[in-house]
């Protein structure tokens, strides 16, 4: 019979208990007319409920089984079925005499944690689980919940246990049969000797001691502890002398029940039994032997039969652990101690109770001939395995960056076993500082020019702190959080402290804006470019600032070597994720005080990228690539064992600051806008074709005058641009698109991510044709994509905004004209201008599709330039007027048609930065 979520439930006992059944009702009517009384606000009534009656041989698989949900009343029954075939299993039944007369099971005996266990199922019972009234009575009683999870128990043993196999166990046909059977006085006889004795026999361990300081022995003191009065306890040596008053208070045959608790614990436990070979059983003396087997199975197995084991608190109150530790390095806590790959020298320990013993006690536990020994006045077991070990000499190391991540997360491993670890002290003081939740206040250089916001002054004085005591670390800040002037408010502060110079490593797209950074926030700081030809190292500042691409590293990295830098940081430093990559090979071979990574996505698709980057930042922390795979990758990316991601985590936590847009803490109000240029370079393709534009119009220019001036100018300004954004545009080609556009590489990049953290971006271009060929490129990707241009039909533009706004297109390419007003388009948290438009209200405009009313996340904004063109320096020029009237900045391009020949020529030419 199915049981339904609305179901309701009631356990009616029956004699025999067997025969009790559940009254089932609440999802349709049965046959069988049941009284209850059930609760009606604080008062209670008598009804009758037409209820279906299920056997509870057939009830007990549905109970077992039941659908999720399923309501309170089939769940708490549920439980107690669960609960007797645990009692049954555990092999607490007891033969019994039902109030008829007739052969019964029963559960039994009852230890105090089965009797909690009762009165727990039985609080769970809802009202209707138990409004069943005691039949004959004129006043409304009902059953109390715990008499029904009683019988519904002993229903249970009942019902499962009658099997041939009873009939062994009872010595006859009762008691297996399905029939009852009406018993007799043998039978009675026979019933009497199966029930609990009116008093429990106890064992109580006790040692003696010897002469000697090795002499010693283990004795079990037997007692009786009386059913009727457990308070009320009796030694069996003064059991022989007692007087009358004292046996009656323990029932009749007091003497008979000690000797019949005895024989039932001789048969659980066989060395119980020699007390049986004197008249006056009172102890039994036990070997060393005997005594570690009492300490595992035997007392499990006395407990069964109804004996309980006493032991003093003294005595194994506490297990012997092993763990492990290290010899301590030498430093101080105030510098950068220890050199993450320094080797400590590996040892055993021993810990009792917490505490970690002495060499001199882990020596005499290592050379004990006993398997019980005393120590700081306890007796604990000497596990032969365990003393094997501590016998067998390791010549294992450690590093300090192993010993390091062992200490974060207390444990270990030796050979395959994962162990406690004791950090030696000297390592105490650095595992503290870096469990600190908050770093020390570091007040910025007085030369940075902008006011830190607070969580960029925490990332500061963390990665002062991380970068002092010479572990490194990795800044995953959000994009748009100012990862960059944290590390420039970094260098300023290293540099106070004579730290030397600090190498940047970043995509060749991003080395203008380290450039820019720099000049805009620290403008004393010395800064170089070690990329393109003829660049050099030479007469390096103490406080310079390198910059260099991931492909100069590649190939120049020798020179890079010869320099000992203070600081080195790898922006964007996914470059190097794949660590059997020669990037990532080249980047470890580079000498610096310290390391930091920048990435806003230390993990893209697998934990061997948070390996390599950490394993650069902070060498041997995790362990080798093959170590980390089996302890942590597998683990979790196969079976996200929750272990291993709590070792890992509480490994890299102290390492890696990870602070996103949408913590509260971050950004209190919202929205914000973030907006950032990105400089990119030209490609050799690009720059051929900037300066021959250049050239040929430039000339023309200066021959034409007037509206035809006018139109020549124009018709300059749009060419250079689409030579900017791809040379594809300005030739009119389809492709090939990658490899020959800066602007486009380092597009790709940006958007690669912010997909990666799974956000929605807008890419806006004054160009359908660019729109075109990124849409193109971005296909050929895989990547789902819309375009919207003045063509696109309102129907179809519609559709567009919708499915965007749904999420199932995460990148929307746009004309700025088309798609620069009238469109809510708040699921982009991103905006890319691809090209710059020249007036920046414009750009505002298109902009405030996605940063507008109904946008309750922060919106970046990235503007991509071509590095030392014509929007370079257009770009330096709106940044002055953005704040300025219309009237000033002029709309459209119409303010630079009218720049003089000379004015026009300066703006044009390619080369260095404004």
């Amino acid at each position: 019979m199915e049981l339904t979520p609305g179901t309701q439930a009631i356990f009616v006992p029956s004699d025999p208990p067997r025969e009790g059944v559940f009254a089932c009702w609440g999802d349709g009517d049965g046959d069988t007319p049941v009284e209850l009384v059930l609760p009606e606000g604080r008062k209670f009534r008598r009804t009758t409920v037409h209820a279906r009656v299920l056997p509870l041989r057939e009830a007990i698989p549905s109970l077992l089984n039941l659908a999720e949900p399923a309501g309170p009343a089939l769940a708490a029954w549920s439980a107690a079925v669960s609960a007797a075939l645990t009692l049954i299993a555990r092999g607490r039944l007891l033969p019994a005499v039902s109030p008829g007369g007739l052969d019964s099971w029963r559960v039994g005996p009852l230890e105090s944690a089965d009797e909690n266990l009762l009165r727990e199922l039985a609080a769970a019972l809802p009202p209707e689980a138990h409004a069943l009234p005691l039949s004959g009575l004129k006043r409304i009683r009902l059953h109390s919940p715990e008499s029904l999870v009683r019988a519904l128990w002993d229903a249970t043993a009942d019902v499962l246990v009658r099997t041939p196999a009873a009939r062994v166990a009872a010595g006859g046909p009762a008691f297996a049969a399905t029939e009852p059977t009406l018993l007799g006085a043998a039978d009675a006889e026979w019933l009497a000797a199966r029930q609990p004795p009116e008093a429990q026999l106890l064992l109580r361990v006790e040692t003696r001691e010897g002469e000697a300081p090795d002499d010693f022995g283990f004795a079990g003191v037997l007692a009786l502890r009386s059913a009727a009065d457990p308070s009320l306890v009796l030694d069996a040596a003064a059991l022989w002398q007692a007087p009358d008053a004292v046996l009656s208070r323990f029932g009749e045959q007091v003497e008979a029940q000690l000797l019949i608790g005895l024989r039932r614990g001789a048969r659980a436990w066989a060395p119980l039994g020699r007390a049986l070979e004197t008249a006056s059983p009172s102890e039994v003396v036990f070997t060393d032997e005997e005594l570690v087997e009492l300490l595992g199975t035997g007392t499990e197995a006395l407990r069964g039969a109804g004996v309980e084991v006493l032991w003093p608190k003294e005595m194994f109150a506490e297990s012997l652990r092993l763990r492990a530790g290290a010899t301590p390095s030498p430093g101080s806590e105030g510098e950068a101690a220890f050199r993450l790959t320094d080797l400590l020298a590996f040892r055993w320990q021993l810990a009792l109770g917490g505490e970690t013993l002495t060499e001199e006690e882990v020596a005499a536990l290592a050379e004990a001939k006993r398997p019980l020994v005393r120590v700081r006045g306890q007796w604990v077991r000497a596990d032969p395995d365990l003393l094997a070990r501590l016998r067998r000499r390791t010549n294992r190391t450690l590093t300090v960056a192993e010993a390091l991540a062992a200490a974060l997360t207390g444990t270990v491993e030796v050979d395959g076993e994962e162990l406690d670890f004791s950090p030696p002290e000297a390592l105490s003081g650095l595992l503290g500082r870096l469990k600190e939740t908050t770093a020390a206040e570091v007040v910025p250089s007085p030369e940075l020019q902008a006011t830190l916001r607070p969580y960029q002054r925490a990332g500061l004085a963390w990665l002062a702190k991380m970068t002092e005591l010479g572990l490194g670390g990795c800044l995953a800040d959000d994009m748009g959080l100012g990862k960059t002037i944290q590390l420039i408010a970094l260098h300023l502060h290293r540099r106070d402290l004579a730290a030397g110079p600090t190498l940047v490593l970043c995509p060749t797209s991003l080395l203008g804006n380290w450039e820019r950074e720099f000049a805009r926030f620290a403008p004393k700081i010395p800064v170089r470019r070690f990329h393109g030809g003829g660049r050099h190292l030479t007469e390096l500042a103490p406080d310079e600032v390198v910059l260099a691409t991931y492909g100069v590293l590649r190939r120049d990295r020798e020179a890079l070597a010869e320099v000992r830098w203070g600081l080195v940081a790898a922006d964007e430093a996914q470059h190097v994720k794949n660590p059997l990559s020669v990037t990532a090979k080249e980047l470890r071979r580079i000498p610096t005080a310290a390391r930091v990574a920048l990435t806003g996505t230390p993990m893209e698709n697998r934990l061997t990228e948070l390996w390599s980057i950490l394993d650069w930042t902070t060498p041997g922390l995790l362990g080798g690539l093959e170590h980390f795979r089996r302890g942590f990758a597998r683990p979790i990316e196969r079976d996200r064992d929750p272990a291993a991601i709590g070792r890992l985590a509480a490994t890299v936590r102290p390492f890696l600051l990870r602070r996103r847009k949408t913590d509260p803490e971050i950004a209190p109000e919202l929205p914000r806008k973030t907006e950032t240029d990105r400089f990119v370079p030209l490609t050799t393709e690009q720059t051929t074709l900037y300066e021959a534009v250049v050239r040929e119009n430039l000339a023309a220019i200066r021959e034409s005058k007037g509206v035809q001036r006018r139109g020549q100018v124009l018709k300059l300004l749009t060419e250079l641009k689409q030579i900017c954004n791809h040379p594809a545009q300005y030739l009119k080609q389809n492709g090939p698109l990658t490899g020959r556009s800066g602007k486009l590489a380092a597009f790709e990049e940006l958007l690669d991510v912010i997909l990666d953290e799974g956000e929605s971006v807008l890419v806006f271009s004054q160009y359908v044709r660019l729109c075109r060929l990124l849409a193109t490129r971005l296909a050929e990707r895989g990547l789902p994509v819309e375009l919207l241009s003045g063509a696109t039909p309102a129907r179809q533009r519609e559709d567009m905004v919708r499915r965007f706004q749904s999420g199932d297109i995460p990148v929307f390419l746009l004309s700025l004209k088309a798609g620069g007003v009238g469109l809510n388009l708040t699921r982009a948290t991103h905006v890319i201008h691809y090209d710059r438009w020249w007036n920046p209200a414009v750009e505002d405009q298109a902009t405030d599709r996605a940063y507008r009313i109904g946008q309750d996340r922060p919106v970046q904004v990235h503007r991509l330039i071509a590095e030392g063109t014509l929007e370079d320096r257009i770009a330096a020029v709106l940044e002055t007027k953005r704040g300025l009237a219309e009237s000033v900045v002029g709309a459209g391009e119409d303010w630079i048609t009218e720049l003089t020949d000379d004015q026009l020529a300066d703006l044009v030419r390619l080369g260095e930065q404004p």
